[in-house]
């Protein structure tokens, strides 16, 4: 039993086992399996098109899964749908407020929509709008809030029947830095006081900041799943970034380095710049710089690093996580 009253099982508010749904030939999901316990945050990490917001559709019944089972807070999204919606909140890609009704308007207008009855409503609304940081402005039409302002109002929307799972997907696209760290300070507070959440990103560093435990997800599979710790063990070891005076000699510099290197040497964003994996940290360093002044290479620049989930994203998924929007992408043919 959780603290808010609702069975689960094994202490997993959200489990999924072989999930599955299909476009036609386009498999958005192929068997994918997740967990997320009790008062922990799953981050769902993948590019475009890896089965994100698809698998968020199925845990909140907007969709339902071609083959696989799933249950939310104890209930099944596909036999128990009406359960499963009174016990989660959903705040999708883009921020869903009435943009002529105010702060206030818009939480009250969902209370009254969870049949939370007229004063219950307007208190609620009135808590979540001291909790967003909003009561400035709170009657005020939601048009003339910024973009960071209309997704903390999305997210309080989505916590007005006070539910114990919380899906956020990609919640934080296309805010600028400041309104992003705001969001996230939010998003732990609410962690904190208990509510389960899982949430999709394709910010490497939002998983990294939020989530206790990432999956991995590309072509509708979980190819790892891990803290963002263990992800980053994957890659193995440090790295040395060194770039090169000029891109010409990039690949001289490739094989003066080769055999101080534990894998292989790949360039780094630029083709000036190596990045070079390695095992015995700050003298295996000091040997690389001898050998490249040996061979008459300039250095730019050079630096021992750590890897980061970057580094654990491109080795597993093959590619690096770009943000980007995709023209004409639909939010049925497996988008997310």
């Amino acid at each position: 039993m959780s603290s808010n009253g609702v069975s689960t099982s094994g202490g997993n508010v959200i489990e999924a086992r072989g999930l599955r749904k299909a476009y036609k030939e386009v498999v958005a999901l192929d068997g994918l399996d997740l967990s997320v316990p009790e008062g922990t945050v799953l981050g769902l990490l993948g590019p475009n098109g890896a089965g994100k917001t698809t698998a968020v559709s199925i845990l909140t019944t907007l969709l339902t899964p071609d083959a696989g089972t799933a249950t939310v807070a104890g209930a099944d999204v596909v036999r128990e749908p009406h359960e499963v919606r009174k016990r989660i909140g959903l705040a999708g890609q883009n921020a869903a407020v009435d943009e002529t009704l105010t702060g206030f308007e818009n939480l009250d207008m969902i209370g009254r929509l969870y049949r939370l009855g007229k004063d219950r409503s307007r208190a609620r609304a009135r808590e979540l709008l001291a909790r967003f940081s909003l009561e400035d402005a709170a009657d005020r039409p939601a048009k003339t809030y910024s973009g960071g302002m209309r997704r903390r109002l999305d997210l309080a929307g989505a916590m007005v029947a006070d539910v114990p799972v919380l899906f956020l997907d990609e919640p934080t696209t296309g805010l600028d830095p400041a309104s992003r760290i705001e969001l996230w300070t939010v998003i732990e507070d609410m962690v904190d006081q208990g509510t389960t959440l899982l949430l999709t990103t394709q910010y490497l560093d939002e998983a990294d900041q939020l989530a206790d435990d990432i999956m991995v997800i590309d072509g509708g599979r979980a190819i790892a799943q891990g803290t963002p710790d263990e992800l980053k063990e994957m890659v193995g070891g440090e790295r040395i970034e060194v770039t090169v005076a000029d891109a010409a000699v990039a690949e001289s510099a490739r094989s003066v380095l080769a055999p101080l290197a534990s894998g292989e040497i790949r360039p780094d964003g630029r083709p000036e710049t190596l990045l070079v994996p390695i095992t015995g940290g700050a003298p295996v360093l000091t040997q690389a710089l001898r050998n490249l002044d040996a061979a008459g290479i300039e250095i730019r620049d050079v630096m021992l690093r750590r890897p980061t989930l970057d580094d654990a994203f491109l080795t597993l998924t093959g590619h690096l996580a770009v943000v980007e929007d995709q023209p004409g992408a639909g939010r049925g043919e497996g988008e997310g």
